[in-house]
């Protein structure tokens, strides 16, 4: 995030070019008071060679003498020199410094408030990187249970009527008290009434709006899904085992399905099972079961996990 070094080497580049102009302009100025020196001393030296030592004292070009050529175009050097200085480099001057500088002020300042909306850009980014992964790894960390929803429904998602079974399938309750066995099982206040007792080696959580439900000592009351899933972190695999309504709370929070499917269409049911979404969930096993001596109707145990 702070490896963008482009920036500083550009305004590095700039003050440097300003440093060399003004080392420039000291040069200059240096070289033409040495011109002018040198101008006067040689100037001097001339006129006093022909006045004083008679050097060259006969030669008058066109009737001028001889040491003013020279002297005229030395000054000529000298004054082409000073105009190059001060008038054709004008532009180095101390105003041009200033603007230059403000330049370089105004363009690092554009350079500084990009890098802070870069940075603040960034920042922002890795803020909701962190609250992310922050959300990921309590997530992992508190997902240490395989939250599953056990049902048998028909072919039409049947579940019940009345707050009871509409089949009775032995290998289905079997496999129910197999599979729950030893574990916290979550449901509604009406699938916990419709319990004659409280089913044995299970650790029961019920779902409830009202206040001071009356419940056996061991028998868990919350007011909510959440608080119900809360309660069993512990455990490793706890069940949703009804009704339709905490069925449906719970299919986006359930992470496998144990399903076991009566063939069957039961148009009488007035409870039923969501829909399954086979782009969320994957069949991972099946057995099917036929109609015999003990079950009236046709059934598979179907198991789903999220994709």
């Amino acid at each position: 995030m702070f490896g963008k070094k482009k920036p500083v080497q550009q305004i590095d580049k700039e003050q440097l070019e300003l440093i060399q102009t003004a080392q420039k302009r000291i040069k200059q100025k240096k070289r033409l008071y040495a011109h002018f020196v040198f101008f006067l001393i040689g100037s001097v030296f001339i006129i006093i060679a022909n006045l004083v030592l008679d050097l060259g004292k006969d030669i008058k070009p066109f009737g001028v003498d001889w040491f003013v050529y020279p002297i005229v175009i030395w000054l000529f050097f000298f004054l082409y020199h000073a105009f190059n200085v001060f008038v054709t480099h004008k532009f180095l001057g101390q105003d041009w410094e200033q603007k230059q500088l403000d330049k370089l002020v105004s363009s690092q300042r554009a350079r500084i408030d990009a890098l802070k909306i870069q940075f603040l850009k960034e920042e922002t980014q890795m803020a909701k990187e962190e609250i992310e992964q922050e959300k990921h790894a309590k997530k992992k960390t508190t997902k240490s249970s395989e939250l599953t929803i056990i049902v048998a429904a028909g072919e039409n998602n049947a579940i019940g009527k009345d707050n009871d079974l509409i089949w009775h399938l032995s290998d289905d309750l079997k496999r129910f008290k197999t599979l729950t066995n030893g574990h916290h099982i979550i449901m509604g206040r009406k699938t916990y009434e419709s319990f004659p007792k409280p089913l044995p080696n299970r650790t029961h959580i019920v779902i409830t709006r009202q206040d001071n439900y009356k419940v056996p000592d061991g028998v868990i009351v919350v007011n909510n899904l959440e608080d119900a899933v809360d309660a069993c972190r512990k455990d490793n695999q706890p069940f949703i085992i009804g009704g339709g309504e905490i069925y449906k709370q719970s299919i986006p929070l359930a992470d496998k399905l144990e399903i076991t499917r009566v063939h069957k269409s039961f148009e009488n049911a007035d409870t039923f099972f969501p829909e399954i979404d086979t782009n969320i969930w994957k069949e991972v096993s099946k057995s099917y079961h036929e109609i015999d001596q003990n079950h009236k109707h046709a059934f598979s145990f179907i198991t789903y996990t999220r994709k």
